[in-house]
């Protein structure tokens, strides 16, 4: 099973917690802080990691798919 990161531009709202929390995954826009995905198909190993700033996201603006 292959995991993939997905983001929704349109709601997020810059916190940056996700790069906070996974710096090695995640960006934000030097612009407008909007997230960016680094890895969008993260290994298994990084599986916690991406739940975690997936989960800190205020915004919910970050998932993982199938």
């Amino acid at each position: 099973m292959t995991l993939k990161i997905v983001a929704d531009h349109a709601n997020c709202v810059g916190a940056g917690l996700c790069a906070l929390n996974a710096p090695e995954l995640f960006d934000q826009d030097e612009n407008d802080g909007i997230v960016r995905v680094l890895v969008d198909t993260p290994s298994p190993d990084q599986y916690d990691l991406a739940d975690a700033a997936i989960q800190s996201c205020p915004a919910q603006a970050i998932s993982m798919t199938e």
